[in-house]
């Protein structure tokens, strides 16, 4: 019997060890040039990155030219996240004349001539995380 009770109470305890432990970002726009429309957050991973659906994102209300996103249960590893002031709420980002009509950035503000990389954009998770994105 003692057995048996040290055996489960040792399976209990490897459990505990086996959950990852997950974190929380918080990420602000803080100049939204009008509370037009609504701010679109998307964070990615290497893998997502430009090329598929993010692996969490968040659609947010600007009020006072503001907007803040909570990314819940975000494991540790290396992220991206690409924030898109969508003036006409469609969900994507507008083009005129083969140039963005939208106001956008990613983490690192590392913005130049042609679309945004995840290399220039990336940033560690290894604890709860707040951040600014400025567009």
């Amino acid at each position: 019997m003692k057995t048996i009770i040290t055996t489960i109470a040792l399976f209990i305890s490897l459990l505990s060890f086996a959950q990852e432990t997950t974190h929380t970002l918080i990420v602000t726009v803080p100049n939204a040039t009008s509370d037009k429309g609504e701010m679109v957050f998307a964070l990615n991973t290497e893998a997502t990155f430009m090329k598929t659906d993010p692996i969490q994102s968040a659609t947010i209300k600007i009020v006072d030219g503001i907007a803040t996103a909570t990314f819940e249960n975000v494991p540790a590893g290396e992220y991206s996240v690409i924030v898109l002031h969508d003036l006409n709420g469609n969900q994507k980002m507008d083009f005129k004349d083969g140039m963005p009509a939208e106001n956008y950035n990613v983490s690192g503000g590392q913005m130049s001539f042609g679309p945004p990389n995840f290399g220039d954009s990336k940033f560690i998770i290894k604890e709860d995380i707040e951040m600014t994105v400025r567009l």
